[in-house]
């Protein structure tokens, strides 16, 4: 998939799962909950354990049902593993050139994490695909709204604190999809196996995107 197939499929998504499991079976479980629930763009960080045999596993269960990604990536090396273990996109938390140049080498959609106009013009002059807004919480939709000024072309992509009951507000200031971690399956829920909790969360996501969109 090129970069430009993979970050059109984000964006039709709407919703980029975060997955930081305590296990790679956990990971496995909670990403069938999540594609059960309606969410079919998954990142899985490399805070999880095993990440590659994740992705492998997820690519071999779905194959282009979904598009999966990579997060939390923190080494040039990770951006080549990710990729070779099916990767379509790749996130990095901020801006480091090596591991930006890294990420956009492998061919995949590569999105940089920024905050500030400054950083999202860097994120752009390397060549990122879309930007991460992080934290999002810390921002607020009126936040990324002022940043579509300077940036009407950027695709923005705000992550930390988006829930259902909010996220209407997100894609209303122009987000290109948002990307929510704890909310939609946290650590304590894949923890507790609790698969049904988690399907159900990717439902009220997914419904609140399309209520968003106004589908």
């Amino acid at each position: 998939m090129t970069a430009e197939a993979a970050l059109a499929r984000l964006g039709e998504a709407g919703v980029v799962a975060v997955l930081r499991a305590p296990t790679a079976d956990g990971a496995v479980r909670a990403a069938e909950a999540l594609v059960e629930g309606g969410v079919t763009a998954l990142e899985v960080t490399y805070s999880t354990p095993d990440v590659a045999a994740v992705l492998a596993r997820l690519g071999d269960r779905f194959g282009d049902e979904v598009v999966l990604g990579a997060g939390t990536v923190l080494e040039s090396a990770q951006a080549e593993e990710a990729v070779a273990s099916g990767a379509c996109f790749l996130v990095a938390p901020g801006i480091d050139e090596p591991i930006g140049e890294a990420m956009l080498a492998t061919g995949a959609a590569t999105l940089l994490g920024a905050l500030t106009p400054t950083e999202v013009l860097r994120a752009r002059r390397l060549g990122a695909h879309a930007v991460k807004l992080f934290p999002g919480s810390v921002a607020g939709p009126g936040y990324l709204r002022a940043l579509r000024g300077p940036f009407p072309d950027v695709p923005l992509v705000p992550t930390g604190g988006i829930s259902p009951a909010n996220l209407g507000e997100w894609v209303d200031a122009g987000a290109f999809a948002v990307g929510a971690g704890g909310e939609l399956a946290g650590a304590a829920a894949i923890g507790a196996e609790d698969w049904d909790g988690i399907r159900r969360s990717a439902e009220r996501f997914t419904a609140a995107v399309d209520a968003a969109r106004g589908g």
